[in-house]
C-alpha cells in the first residue's frame, strides 16, 4: 500500500475487514460466507425506484458495495494507442457502526488503476485503499467525488459537466478530463439491472459512454499529451451473487459511429451462462435494452497466465438475437490484474477491440474499442 503507514485513513488496524470487503466484491464464495454472518440491514435494490441525477452521481453509503469505473483508450502525440482503467470502490463494512470514533472502519474506499500498453507486454497496475476519513479518504454524496489520498475522481453537479481524475503510481501516472456528450444511460429497467433469474440479485446501474478524454499520461518516465474515448460505469447494490454463480464476463464498447454496446453474462462453476443482459445505444443516445435471451458470449481463444496458471478466454464471439455478430480481441493477452497482496482477488481486465462479422463468418472490420472484464476464473482453477 502506498502512502504513510500510519496515516489516519490507512488500514493497518482494519486490514482484515478490508480484505473481506473486497473479496465480497470479486469472490462469490467469500461473498456468500460473509452474507451468512451479516445481519440483513442493507437496503434492498428494487425495480421501479427511479434514478435521480445529479444526486445519484454521488455515493450511497447505506448500500453494501458501490463502484465508479472508468475505462478507455488513449492516443499520444505519435498516435500510439494504450488502454487505461480507474476504479474506486466504496464498501460498507458493518464494522464499528456504533463507534463514534472517526477512525472506525465503517466505510472503506479502495482504488485500482492500470495502463495497458502492448509495447510493455503486460498490464501496469497499482492500488490504494483506506477507511473513510474527512479530507483524506472520501466518497461524497450528491456528486461524483471519491478519493484515496491524492488519487481522485470528481465531477460537477451539472448533468453534462466534466469529470477529472489524477493517478500517480510508481511506473505510470495520468491526469485526465472526461467530457460527456449525452445524458447517463440507465441500464436494465430504468437503472434496475438484474443479475440472475431471481430479481433479488440486482444493482442500480448507469453508464456514461463516449466520454471525450484529454490530458496527460506518463509511462517509462516520459510524459505524453493524450486524447481518446472513455466509458464510465457507476453501480451500487446490497446483494451478492446467486448461489450457483462463480463469476462474470462484462464488456463496454464505444463504437466508432458514436454508438455504444454494453453486455455481460453471469457464469456457473462449469462456465455456462446463467444470466445475461446489455444495452445498445446509437450516436444520439437512444438506447435498447438486451434481455437474457438476446445475447450470447462464446469463447474463441484462451491465454494462460505464466504467473498464476489461470486460463482466461481472451477472444470472444458475441452474438445478438437480431443476427448481429461480433468478435472481441484484446490489445494484448497479458492484462491479468493480480491483487493478492492486498485483496486476494485475481481477474482479467483489459483493453479490447470489437470487430463486425459478416454473414459468411468472415471477420470484417474494427467497429469499436473498449474494455473487457472477466472474474471467477481463479475459482475454477481451485475447484
Amino acid at each position: 500500500m502506498a502512502g504513510k503507514e500510519n496515516a489516519p485513513g490507512r488500514l493497518p488496524g482494519a486490514l482484515l475487514a478490508f480484505c473481506v470487503a473486497v473479496a465480497v466484491l470479486l469472490n462469490p464464495a467469500v461473498a456468500r460466507a460473509q452474507a451468512d454472518r451479516d445481519d440483513p440491514d442493507y437496503p434492498a435494490v428494487r425495480p421501479g425506484s427511479a434514478l435521480v441525477f445529479p444526486q445519484d452521481f454521488g455515493a450511497h453509503p447505506a448500500y453494501r458495495t458501490e463502484w465508479w469505473y472508468i475505462t478507455g483508450w488513449l492516443r499520444d502525440e505519435a498516435g500510439k494507442a494504450r488502454g487505461f482503467q480507474l476504479t474506486f470502490f466504496r464498501v460498507r463494512t458493518r464494522i464499528g457502526e456504533d463507534n463514534p470514533s472517526r477512525f472506525a472502519p465503517r466505510q472503506l474506499v479502495l482504488a485500482h488503476a492500470a495502463v495497458a500498453d502492448a509495447g510493455h507486454g503486460r498490464l501496469r497496475h497499482a492500488e490504494r485503499s483506506g477507511r473513510v476519513f474527512p479530507g483524506l479518504v472520501e466518497a461524497e454524496e450528491g456528486r461524483t467525488s471519491v478519493r484515496v489520498e491524492d488519487w481522485f475522481l470528481e465531477g460537477s453537479a451539472d448533468l453534462m459537466g466534466e469529470y477529472r481524475s489524477r493517478i500517480e503510481a510508481e511506473d505510470f501516472a495520468f491526469e485526465l478530463e472526461f467530457h460527456p456528450d449525452r445524458p447517463p444511460v440507465e441500464n436494465g429497467r430504468g437503472g434496475f439491472s438484474q443479475k440472475a433469474p431471481d430479481p433479488l440479485n440486482a444493482s442500480y446501474y448507469y453508464s456514461r459512454p463516449q466520454l471525450a478524454v484529454r490530458g496527460s499520461l506518463r509511462v517509462d518516465g516520459r510524459d505524453h499529451a493524450v486524447e481518446g474515448r472513455a466509458w464510465l460505469d457507476h453501480e451500487w447494490s446490497s446483494e451478492i451473487l446467486p448461489e450457483n454463480a462463480r463469476g462474470w464476463d462484462w464488456v463496454g464498447i464505444n463504437l466508432h459511429d458514436g454508438g455504444s454496446l454494453m453486455g455481460f453474462q453471469m457464469r456457473d462453476a462449469n462456465g455456462n451462462a446463467i444470466w445475461g443482459a446489455g444495452t445498445v445505444g446509437d450516436a444520439q443516445g437512444a438506447t435498447q435494452t438486451l434481455g437474457p435471451e438476446t445475447l450470447r458470449f462464446t469463447p474463441l481463444r484462451h491465454w494462460r497466465s505464466p504467473r498464476t496458471g489461470i486460463e482466461y478466454p481472451v477472444e470472444w464471439a458475441l452474438e445478438l438475437k437480431d443476427g448481429c455478430r461480433f468478435v472481441i480481441r484484446p490489445l494484448l493477452d497479458d492484462q491479468e490484474l493480480d491483487s493478492r497482496a492486498s485483496t486476494g482477488a485475481i481477474y482479467w481486465e483489459g483493453a479490447v477491440r470489437l470487430y463486425a462479422v459478416e454473414p459468411t463468418g468472415e471477420v470484417h472490420k474494427e467497429i469499436g474499442e473498449g474494455y473487457l472484464e472477466m472474474t471467477g476464473y481463479a475459482e475454477r482453477l481451485r475447484m
